[in-house]
């Protein structure tokens, strides 16, 4: 798959993950990687602080059951207006390509 439109679709895909719950970083690299087998674990934490510094998404950290302290993701609202606008642009990009017998 073309690098340029791969990493578009896994900061769409990171997002939505994102927006469902708070996600500690390791957890969401391992969910996407079943997906995304071929791209590296950098590729993630660099869209990630893309995000942050849009501030689509921000960060805390946080403890799981007395263990080390993580660094969590949650979306904000700009985040999700973003999400909201991205997906529509995903659904009419998957109109066209139907309509036009690629999808």
């Amino acid at each position: 798959m073309d690098p340029q439109l791969k990493k578009g679709i896994l900061e769409l895909c990171i997002l939505q993950q994102v927006s469902e719950k708070d996600v500690y970083g390791y957890d969401l690299v391992g969910k996407l990687k079943e997906f995304y087998k071929d791209v590296d674990i950098s590729v993630y934490y660099t869209i990630l602080r893309r995000l942050k510094k849009s501030e689509y998404v921000d960060s805390y950290e946080g403890r799981e059951a007395g263990g080390p302290v993580r660094k969590y993701y949650r979306i904000t609202e700009k985040g999700n207006l973003y999400l909201e606008r991205k997906k529509e642009d995903w659904g009419r990009l998957h109109q066209i390509t139907g309509q036009l017998g690629l999808g």
